[in-house]
């Protein structure tokens, strides 16, 4: 059984920048807190845990004074800075460049729209970190959409400026665009004009080309095995697209999850996986692989 990872899987460039920052940072602080998750993977956060890295949520940050704190690659809201200043917190900042540019053009565009009475739409996760510093430029105004069941949130009498988190699907963004169109459409059927749409493709291209190249990674072999931590938006979209392509793709977190009927009578295997997950638990799977007894496979 041939097993092969995937080249183009593994950190994006903003993740592996601030994992950088962070394994930096820690050789000179025995102790280096967090705010949230550093990435959306419960191995990679266990390793820096051991290194020194912890992990805290807004309320524990509230709390903090005089000490050394890590944004990370998703960003933050203003309050976070604001309140840095305030508890004499030196912020490393470790945002990826891309999330911050995205910001400034939220931001820009909910100040530009206040005289026609636009609304600023986001299409993201409810809750996901990167969604939480979009919308704290628009003072949390911006309306969140993830399903066609959120466009009730919008008013179609009123211009739209929609932009996407930076790690949803291409293809999901130009789904809800087009549905938004219609609606618009629709509700101003009576009227001598039909209020604008400004629709701006905000997806990271180094995320959503790793569609195409996942499409075709799956289809070149009989398995597919994608390592992802659960809570990685990236990763239950790149996976969408592996089992698509393949219906026999398996999501795991480790190599603990692995289960040997799913390589019976398999010749090749392709292990990959999100933008979150680090090489060296795609390398620990592919090994774990590699070591089953042929008998069982």
């Amino acid at each position: 059984m041939n097993v092969t990872i995937d080249k183009n899987s593994g950190y994006c460039f903003g993740v592996e920048f601030a994992i950088q920052m962070a394994e930096d940072e820690m050789e000179h602080c025995e102790e280096l807190y967090c705010l949230g998750d550093i990435v959306h993977n419960g191995m990679e956060v266990k390793r820096l845990y051991e290194k020194g890295l912890r992990i805290i949520d807004r309320e524990q940050l509230k709390e903090l004074r005089d000490c050394k704190v890590l944004i990370r690659a998703h960003g933050e809201p203003p309050e976070t800075y604001q309140l840095a200043l305030e508890n004499n917190i030196e912020l490393i900042d470790a945002s990826c460049p891309v999330v911050l540019k995205l910001q400034n053009r939220v931001k820009h565009a909910f100040d530009a729209g206040k005289p026609d009475n636009a609304q600023v739409v986001i299409y993201g996760q409810v809750g996901h970190a990167e969604v939480i510093g979009l919308a704290g430029q628009t003072r949390d105004e911006a309306i969140i959409v993830t399903t066609e069941e959120d466009l009730e949130k919008i008013d179609f009498t009123r211009p739209v400026t929609l932009f996407s988190q930076t790690t949803k699907s291409t293809k999901g963004f130009y789904h809800i665009k087009s549905l938004i169109e219609e609606r618009l459409q629709q509700a101003n059927q009576d009227s001598t004009a039909v209020p604008n749409l400004n629709a701006n493709d905000s997806i990271c291209r180094q995320v959503s080309n790793r569609e195409p190249q996942l499409a075709k990674f799956s289809t070149e072999h009989d398995v597919i095995v994608f390592v992802s931590g659960r809570k990685s938006s990236n990763g239950k979209a790149l996976y969408g697209v592996c089992k698509h392509h393949n219906p026999n793709s398996y999501f795991i977190e480790s190599e603990e999850e692995l289960q040997e009927e799913w390589f019976a009578d398999a010749q090749t295997v392709g292990v990959c996986g999100a933008t979150s997950t680090p090489m060296w638990l795609m390398e620990q799977v592919a090994t774990s692989i590699n070591a089953l007894e042929p008998e069982q496979v």
